[in-house]
């Protein structure tokens, strides 16, 4: 195994989590990447604080990786939640459980932990080629590269793909590895948009006076689905964590009807009847909006949202009494009419197909090519549940590759 020589391309979380396990195991390992630093997307993921996993139990934890969570199941659970915080406290990086239940590093950011990380790495002997653009193989099945010096070709003994998906591709994820590998006859999903924001046809009115305002503490639901959470007015339509976690099905189905009416609770924790209680009282002189703000404790930004839905739909509510408030309130109207673009997207869906695998995240089309992260057809909402899978599958990939080399007749 110390003759053996693997290329992991890629340096986001589930390539560096593989080269650290390889070399654990013995491998010489040289991670390769197109961006002239390791771990950038890792950065940004950190920067409104590092979600590390999820404290949540792991019956509960894998359903969130829906249809994918049977293909998940194994790699998460010989690499769980625990595992990563273990990990990480090896790295003197401590974690805590957050009032949510999900899992942060202390110092709360990702650059301490990567920089520990690195170190780490460096000391096990992983070697780094940045600026490596990985075009796939040449004739004699080497390793192709686009580099600052020109073309370069790499052989290895065995190889995992973590090149991520296509979101925020200026980080280093762009996708550019999809035709590369139909090519080589490996079945790939279609890359789409998943923990992304959504397009709303807003009113000059609505976008110029609150785009970049939040509506905090609400509802939302869609499809016999309902989160709590919050989202965040942008100039074309809506973003945030509620929105994130009913991404899957709003895309699919604007995907194929063209829109998706979402429904937004303003005041979750207020039942309708209570609601019309509180619309009951008198008036007086106030405007509508001063009586909301007073009334049920409405923001500004609700209050737009209210007035976008009666807008939107006058014939609907052209006389509403305190009754028909209050159910409006509790379930605002909102049109989604498309998907924000991929490359804003936090996370994508699409990819490998589980299928063109097998149980060691093995290539059927490439023996001893394996692939880990967001380069498989999964998804997940935010929430730790992102990082947690490519960690755990980079996990995999990196022992099915030490498994394939041991085997005799691939012995180097």
């Amino acid at each position: 195994m110390t003759d053996s020589q693997i290329a992991v391309i890629g340096a986001g979380p589930a390539g560096l989590m593989a080269a650290e396990v390889l070399a654990k195991g013995g491998a010489r390992v040289t991670v390769y990447d197109r961006m002239p630093s390791a771990g950038r997307k890792f950065l940004l993921a950190g920067r409104g604080g590092l979600n590390l996993t999820h404290s949540e139990e792991l019956p509960g934890f894998l359903a969130r990786y829906g249809a994918a969570a049977p293909h998940m199941r194994a790699a998460i659970e010989a690499f769980p939640p625990d595992a990563v915080r273990a990990w990480c406290e090896g790295l003197s990086q401590d974690t805590f459980v957050g009032s949510s239940g999900r899992v942060f590093p202390k110092a709360f950011k990702t650059s301490p932990l990567l920089r520990a990380w690195l170190r780490r790495l460096d000391g096990a002997g992983v070697q780094f080629k940045l600026r490596h653009r990985w075009l796939g193989w040449d004739g004699q099945g080497g390793l192709s590269f686009d580099t600052a010096e020109g073309r370069v070709s790499v052989s290895a003994d065995a190889v995992v793909l973590a090149l991520g998906g296509a979101s925020w591709p200026r980080l280093g994820a762009d996708g550019g590895w999809v035709d590369v590998l139909r090519e080589a006859g490996v079945a790939v999903a279609p890359l789409r948009p998943a923990n992304c924001g959504f397009v709303v046809a807003w009113s000059d009115v609505f976008r110029d006076r609150f785009e970049g305002q939040p509506l905090k503490r609400i509802g939302l639901s869609f499809g016999g689905r309902s989160v709590r959470g919050e989202a965040i007015v942008t100039r074309h339509g809506l973003e945030g964590g509620g929105i994130y976690a009913l991404s899957a099905p709003l895309r699919e189905a604007i995907a194929e009807t063209g829109e998706a009416v979402l429904h937004i609770a303003l005041r979750p924790d207020l039942s309708v009847a209570e609601l019309q209680k509180r619309l009951d009282a008198p008036r007086h002189k106030q405007s509508l909006s001063t009586f909301l703000r007073k009334a049920v404790n409405l923001s500004p930004p609700a209050i737009g949202l209210l007035h976008e839905a009666i807008a939107a739909t006058p014939e609907r509510f052209s006389e509403l009494d305190a009754d028909g408030l209050a159910v409006l309130i509790d379930a605002v109207p909102v049109r989604l009419v498309g998907t924000a673009s991929l490359e804003r997207a936090i996370s994508t869906a699409g990819g490998i197909a589980f299928d063109a695998i097998d149980g060691t995240f093995m290539l059927r089309q490439r023996p001893g090519v394996f692939a880990a992260g967001e380069m498989l057809d999964w998804e997940a909402p935010t929430g730790g549940y992102l990082l947690q899978a490519s960690f755990s599958t980079g996990v995999a990939a990196a022992h099915g590759a030490l498994a394939w080399l041991s085997e005799p007749r691939k012995a180097r």
